[in-house]
């Protein structure tokens, strides 16, 4: 059985099977509607139903209260249909994003490569061509952990194209069920399956301000596919990557950014340590993302874009000292790394949208 639902302010009308999230049946046909954690615990992708029957599904109680229930608002990630229905929906206008739906795919596991001692970078053969664009993500179903889990694309959409295979970052969680079955159970040879692309982090090409990206940990993932595709494209405007990480045997693909700054005149990278030992021969920034970022750029970031991809406290950070430095929302573009511990904080109460 299948439902017929709106989708307002588009009135576009799609078909969602029994049991479908109104999300995923809507990024299934090219339709975005915002949202971030996925799991019903975050609230972003909060939609009003004006017509029709939703079974809330597992919304969090504090991302959907009891009022906004009765008012007629649901969770679009973990929402279904009960009849034919429509739904408004917060949906900006997004000149540079394209319309890609979402596809599955059956992957081989090519090789595994331990770029740093918590991240392993898993190289997994796709079984048909993924467009997608840079920054975006994929979900992968891992076997016998509950629910997907979201990982970047860490290569370049040229590279995937020429290649028919994609790298994912993974970082080993404390108590993670998922990353802990990657990091020790997944081999080469391997299947997974996957879906994508999701997300609406990605350059808006047809600005042509400066750009700076701003990645801690594995947010790296993001920003390397990003920068790597603003290069393939040949004339770019000026590049910073500021990366930041404990240590520096957790940096990695430092060597990669060191040759293309090199390369690329107009491509600049700071690495940054924020609690490397003072008798390390450590000679690069100290101190977290925000705080090399306001010294590289004088404390002003007027007239550039800024791309952010890391822990929530890190991007909370760094919107922080970009907004003292006269860089505001509609400059400033976010791709936050959320647990389920992440997912019960607010959001940035400076931006709509972040």
């Amino acid at each position: 059985m299948s439902y017929q639902l709106t989708i307002e302010p588009l009135g576009a009308t799609i078909e969602v099977e029994e049991g479908q999230t109104l999300l995923d049946a809507a990024l299934r046909q090219g339709i975005y509607i915002p949202h971030a954690c996925g799991h019903g615990l975050c609230g972003t992708c909060k939609v009003q139903v004006s017509d029709g029957e939703v079974d809330h599904g597992h919304a969090n109680p504090f991302a959907l209260m009891d009022f906004e229930r009765d008012a007629g608002k649901t969770l679009a990630c973990c929402a279904t249909l009960a009849s034919d229905a429509t739904i408004e929906a917060d949906i900006d206008e997004e000149p540079d994003a394209e319309i890609i739906p979402v596809r599955d795919f059956d992957c081989v596991v090519s090789r595994i490569e331990n770029l740093t001692p918590t991240i392993k970078g898993i190289f997994l053969k796709l079984d048909k061509p993924l467009h997608f664009q840079a920054g975006q993500y994929v979900q992968v179903v891992i076997p016998g952990v509950q629910g997907a889990r979201a990982f970047s694309i860490a290569n370049s959409p040229a590279q995937v194209k020429a290649t028919g295979e994609i790298e994912l970052n993974v970082r080993i969680v404390n108590d993670g069920a998922g990353t802990t079955w990657l990091h020790q159970q997944l081999k080469a040879g391997d299947h997974l399956l996957i879906s994508g692309p999701y997300g609406r982090f990605f350059v808006r090409k047809s600005a042509t301000s400066p750009v700076i990206f701003m990645a801690g940990g594995s947010g790296l993932s993001s920003p390397r596919s990003m920068i790597l595709d603003l290069l393939d494209a040949g004339s770019t405007p000026p590049i910073t990557l500021i990366y930041g990480q404990r240590a520096a045997e957790e940096l990695y693909y430092d060597a990669e950014f060191r040759a293309l700054a090199a390369e690329h005149p107009d491509f600049t990278y700071v690495p940054a340590l924020s609690n490397e030992g003072e008798g390390s021969t450590w000679a690069g920034a100290r101190g977290f993302v925000h705080e090399v970022a306001k010294t590289h750029f004088a404390g002003n970031f007027s007239g550039n874009k800024a791309y952010l991809c890391g822990p929530p406290a890190m991007i909370e950070a760094c919107i922080a000292t970009l907004m003292q430095g006269r860089l505001y929302e509609r400059d400033i573009y976010t791709e936050k790394f959320l647990s389920a511990a992440d997912t019960g904080q607010q959001r940035s109460p400076l931006f709509k949208r972040v």
